[in-house]
């Protein structure tokens, strides 16, 4: 039997024990913050790291640099797109990147307005099911232009009818294609529609806390100016994204190999004047003309290491001039660069020789 004196034990706190609580507690005022390292140690009071806020209601999972590429292969999509549309419609289709971000699905969901003109899709053999918002007026005015309208902006805000939203497929697809065309994966994506809605609220195609990958576009159509989202689960699309850092990884790990020239047999019989010679001193002309048969002319023993030799008359290599058994040779020591090339080649008057 309890002892009547011993007080009763409860799960809740009174207000005494709240009291010893705080009274315990650090007072905020001339006292640091407490915080946790990322290897699980208490920080010290000489840590001079940078702190960020991080918010878990809206994860941003991938790194600024995957974030790039990815930004890369959207904006290629929407150049692709606003091209292959306009052609489509016969009418100029203009689509500007808006964001490009990531959301949960339940924040995703959450946001959309109403009514609204949702396309659900499929990235066969993708696992996921991804979500493709119109704005009504935006998908009137495209329903009312592929009718042979002229494009003007519907002063409408009404949920799209059967006819209507079978009209829309037919652009869907076209973006659904190109979206798909942009990954370069080792599996070809093929999309699927699978329905349509007009109202986010009761979609339940991912999990609450799965994280979206959403694109935001501002599209320019006619007198319309309207916006369009476009979005995908990642767990959805992650497979393509390692595939990507695997194979961006192997690209950086492989040196690079110098690519030698290859002989072709149909150079063989090809002739091609060569020519060696120096670049000697200067005499006058009274010289030159005493000059007879057995006069000897004295040249620096270095003019020989300096011996320019000419394919079809163009400085290519510097040598050095010597005897090999009964014939004169010349070894070749190095390349003479382009630009030396040309200025070897410009006459004296400055004109270029050919």
């Amino acid at each position: 039997m309890a002892d009547p004196n011993t007080p009763a034990t409860t799960d809740f706190l009174d207000q005494s024990e709240i009291d010893r609580l705080l009274a315990g507690a650090p007072a905020e005022s001339g006292q640091k913050q407490l915080f946790i390292r990322a290897d699980g140690r208490r920080g010290d009071a000489q840590f001079a790291g940078k702190i960020e806020r991080f918010d878990f209601l809206n994860p941003v999972i991938l790194p600024e640099q995957e974030l790039r590429r990815l930004r890369v292969i959207h904006e290629d999509f929407i150049r692709y797109l606003s091209a292959r549309l306009s052609l489509f419609l016969r009418m100029e289709f203009g689509i500007k990147m808006a964001k490009l971000a990531t959301v949960t699905y339940a924040n995703f969901t959450e946001a959309l307005p109403t009514p609204t003109h949702v396309c659900l899709f499929k990235a066969e053999p993708m696992l996921g099911v991804g979500l493709l918002d119109f704005s009504p007026r935006l998908a009137l005015t495209i329903a009312d232009r592929l009718l042979g309208g002229r494009g003007h902006s519907v002063k409408s805000e009404r949920p799209l009818t059967e006819i209507e939203v079978a009209l829309m497929e037919d652009v869907v697809v076209i973006m659904l294609e190109e979206w798909c065309a942009q990954w370069k994966c080792d599996t070809e994506l093929h999309p699927v529609i699978i329905g349509h809605e007009s109202s986010g609220r009761y979609l339940q195609t991912s999990p609450k806390d799965a994280v979206m990958l959403v694109l935001g576009l501002e599209v320019n159509f006619g007198d319309c100016t309207e916006a369009m989202q476009l979005g995908m689960p990642y767990y959805t699309i992650e497979p393509m994204v390692k595939k990507m850092q695997s194979r961006r990884q192997k690209e950086a790990a492989v040196t690079p190999v110098e690519k030698r020239a290859v002989w072709q047999k149909t150079y063989d019989h090809i002739t091609m004047p060569v020519r060696a010679e120096w670049e000697a001193f200067e005499i006058s002309l009274r010289e030159i003309c005493s000059l007879r048969v057995g006069d000897v002319i004295e040249m620096p023993a270095e003019f020989l290491q300096q011996t320019r030799v000419l394919l079809n008359g163009v400085p290519k290599f510097v040598g050095t001039v010597g005897l090999d058994s009964d014939r004169v040779a010349v070894q070749l020591n190095r390349k003479i660069p382009l630009a030396t090339e040309e200025k070897f080649h410009v006459k004296s008057d400055g004109r270029k020789s050919s």
